[in-house]
């Protein structure tokens, strides 16, 4: 559906400032996500992964007449529903966001299980921003030690706790703009998650650049 009827293109709800900071970042990266700039508005959910996975509908539905598109963002930890896969749980917000007067114009994406499985990739902008650079060992053999990073594995397992010890290990401080950085640094093409390969394939289809069919 082409935009021209709607004020505004884009309405995003997310459960937290980090992942605020990150799909900003993300959606600011026009030619690396192969998309045109939607100027989106960004909203948090403040029941955070819950509240966007059983009330995020609710909220968007005063939104429906004024954007084109909208997009809900959670992960799955955390959600109250981590039993279920990933798909369910976006089946399921979708449905909702349809009946509550989307119709196809809205989707979501739950990430599995949570927005640091974005952070790892190989790409050295990592090891840069989470304060790694230079260090001995690096990071991805510091995460081997620390049994975080199996042989032959490509993220760890338990993305959130490596990333928050990695943090502590370089005495750099937390903050949510670490996403911000990192969404802006770090090579997206090195990202094969599924919920960000999701992310990107809808973005492209909303929001295709100039010329592209």
């Amino acid at each position: 559906m082409t935009t021209g009827q709607y004020p505004h293109e884009l309405v995003v709800l997310v459960a937290d400032k980090d992942m605020e900071l990150a799909i900003k970042g993300i959606l600011g990266r026009t030619q690396a996500m192969g998309i045109r700039e939607p100027m989106p508005v960004v909203h948090v959910h403040p029941e955070r992964d819950p509240g966007c996975l059983l009330r995020g509908h609710d909220f968007l539905s005063l939104f429906r007449n004024q954007f084109a598109h909208a997009l809900i963002l959670l992960d799955r930890e955390g959600c109250g529903q981590e039993r279920s896969a990933r798909e369910i749980l976006e089946a399921m917000i979708e449905k909702r966001l349809s009946e509550s007067g989307w119709g196809e114009r809205a989707a979501a994406v739950v990430i599995d299980p949570e927005l640091e499985m974005w952070v790892w990739s190989d790409s050295p902008q990592v090891d840069v921003v989470l304060g790694w650079h230079g260090r001995s060992p690096d990071l991805r053999s510091w995460l081997k030690s620390k049994n975080f990073l199996q042989e032959g594995q490509a993220k760890p397992e338990r993305p959130k706790e490596a990333m928050e010890l990695a943090l502590r290990t370089a005495r750099k401080s937390r903050s949510s703009s670490l996403y911000d950085q990192l969404a802006r640094q770090v090579s997206l093409g090195r990202c094969v998650d599924p919920a960000f390969i999701k992310l990107k394939t809808t973005l492209q289809t909303w929001f295709p650049r100039a010329g592209s069919d």
